[in-house]
């Protein structure tokens, strides 16, 4: 049996969004025994979310508000033993399914993908995909939007994702997994996201917010603001 075969793909979204439809587009070569689990934070989007048609091996749940607490609904509901974490407004390719189909989900590590982004945003966008790529290649700290892949198993040993932050939760889980001795795994293989919010708030504001946010998190997640 193949890996995706293996494979339960969760996908939060919040409400009011539903770029998930064409992520589930890209996701239509899954083969059947492959499960897509969409994760809504509240009644009212859950409900939007099933007048939409959906594919044969996807279903729709409710979990709390956050990113957080519904990727671990997710994980918690999934019936296959390989987790794959997507972002609602991801885009993925026929190279993004056979990295997953040929990633061994039965040693510690978990992997990730490379990340570009839609033509949706500033034209400066290609200095954040350069970013991306020495964050995560050089610095080992791949964020959620990369599509984490990882054991059902090997997740729930690492305590699941963090509920009580506000944003930040795949950065803490990184660290969580470094610490517990999990490979982090580089997919020969990109995800595509959309850069609107770069676009809405401008490139320099949000690119020097986020790059504030990852340096002061990294220092809390590591513990070296407790040493220190």
């Amino acid at each position: 049996m193949s890996t995706l075969q293996q494979t339960s793909i969760v996908i939060p979204f919040a409400p009011g969004d539903m770029t998930w439809k064409e992520l589930l587009a890209d996701l239509r070569k899954l083969p059947e025994h492959s499960e897509i689990i969409l994760v809504a934070g509240s009644e009212a989007s859950m409900q939007e979310a099933k007048a939409a048609p959906l594919p044969a091996n996807a279903n729709i749940i409710l979990s709390g508000k956050g990113r957080g607490p519904q990727m671990n609904a997710g994980a918690k509901a999934a019936k296959k033993p390989c987790l794959w974490f997507l972002h609602a407004d991801s885009r993925v390719d026929d190279d993004c399914l056979k990295a997953i189909d040929g990633f061994d989900f039965k040693k510690k590590q978990m992997a990730y993908f490379g990340l570009g982004f839609q033509n949706d945003g500033p034209r400066h966008m290609g200095i954040n995909s350069f970013g991306v790529w020495f964050r995560s290649r050089f610095l080992k700290i791949p964020f959620g939007d990369q599509g984490f892949a990882i054991s059902k198993s090997c997740f729930e040993m690492l305590g699941t994702f963090r509920e009580d932050l506000n944003s930040g939760e795949d950065h803490a889980f990184v660290w969580a997994a470094r610490k517990a001795g999990v490979k982090l795994k580089h997919m020969n293989a990109s995800i595509k996201t959309s850069a609107r919010k770069y676009a809405e708030h401008g490139w320099g504001k949000t690119t020097r917010r986020h790059l504030r946010e990852t340096w002061k998190q990294a220092w809390q997640f590591s513990g070296k603001e407790k040493s220190s």
